[in-house]
């Protein structure tokens, strides 16, 4: 695997909105340092709920532009969902929180997956974009920095599973949701280095 793009954004209004969101990312060149916030320099505007050391970096898959494109008819750009970095050769659907990102220098640990906002559905144009987001299984994963560095498109990506108790991002996309878990599932996701927000939902 190997980053294909690097994404960051300048804050902008959403048409017809005053407030401000940093969804309109687009791939810049070059190297970009990567702090324990995520990429240096990219917009989050609403820290109630989004970006925090929890959930950094926002990745998706080459694989999941892929089933996107498909899905809407037309080419999906990197950046267009928001993601901070596209992986060639990775599918969000086979993550696991817990899964670590090897770079040359970062090293990214993945938290949790995206789940579908009403900013989002406002970017893609579509009020009933969530359920299809949902339904779709190709989320991308945030991800949380354990070691901070230059990236840069081109350069290697590892992966190393988890090995403790498998939470798929799928199941945090689908189905989680306190009433839809039982007590020993609670116990064993509390277990995984799950993002702060989700941990919050459940225990």
């Amino acid at each position: 695997m190997k980053i294909q793009a690097i994404c960051r954004a300048d804050a902008q209004a959403l048409p017809g909105k005053t407030s401000k969101t940093g969804i309109f990312k687009h791939a810049v060149n070059g190297p970009v340092m990567v702090d324990v916030q995520g990429i240096v320099g990219d917009a989050v505007c609403n820290r109630k709920h989004h970006g925090g050391p929890d959930q950094a970096i926002y990745a998706m898959g080459s694989g999941d532009l892929d089933f996107w494109t498909g899905d809407r008819g037309h080419p999906i750009e990197p950046g267009f969902f928001g993601e901070n970095l596209v992986i060639e050769g990775m599918d969000s659907a086979a993550l696991c929180v817990g899964d670590r990102l090897e770079l040359q220098q970062v090293t990214l640990e993945v938290t949790a997956a995206r789940i579908p906002c009403a900013t989002l559905t406002a970017r893609v144009g579509d009020p009933h974009f969530a359920k299809r987001f949902r339904d779709a299984g190709h989320p991308g994963a945030y991800c949380r920095v354990l070691k901070t560095g230059m990236i840069e498109a081109g350069e290697s990506v590892t992966l190393i599973p988890y090995a403790g108790t498998k939470l798929p991002i799928l199941v945090i996309l689908q189905r989680f949701r306190p009433s839809r878990l039982t007590q020993k599932e609670r116990a064993a996701f509390l277990g995984t280095p799950l993002a702060s927000r989700f941990r919050e939902m459940i225990a």
